[in-house]
């Protein structure tokens, strides 16, 4: 998935374009685990569309569902999603994160081989 950090400091533009990917799977994501959040208080609780469009995001937002929950499936639904979407928010953030953390790492090992490499004892050095 990414290069090993031998090589040279990729392109920006190469940078960019894995950022935009990994960005958009973060927000498949979402769609995703909104979308499951939607359709459970819609199934569960019965609330209409726009009702459980707003808890779902709540939740997956970290601030909590709005509307009391009508019986008890609807609670244990209510429960688990809100476990899921602290995972959830977790792996989002990691994969909107992973492509600066390679980044900054990569260039962070270049540095330091040359570091090593101008240190070195003549004998040493490599190339």
């Amino acid at each position: 998935m990414f290069p090993l950090f031998n090589g040279p400091l990729p392109h920006r533009r190469a940078y960019l374009r894995k950022q935009v990917r990994y960005a958009l799977w973060a927000l498949a994501f979402v769609l995703l685990s909104l979308s499951i959040g939607i359709a459970g208080y819609m199934v569960l609780a019965g609330m209409p569309l726009t009702d459980a469009f707003l808890n779902a995001s709540m939740i997956l937002g970290g601030m909590g569902p709005v509307d009391p929950m009508p019986n008890t499936a609807s609670k244990w639904f209510a429960g688990t999603y809100a476990i899921f979407c602290g995972v959830a928010l977790l792996t989002i953030v990691a994969t909107m994160l992973a492509p600066t953390v390679h980044h900054l790492l990569h260039k962070l090992h270049m540095d330091w081989q040359e570091e090593v490499q101008r240190t070195a004892p003549p004998g040493k050095r490599k190339g």
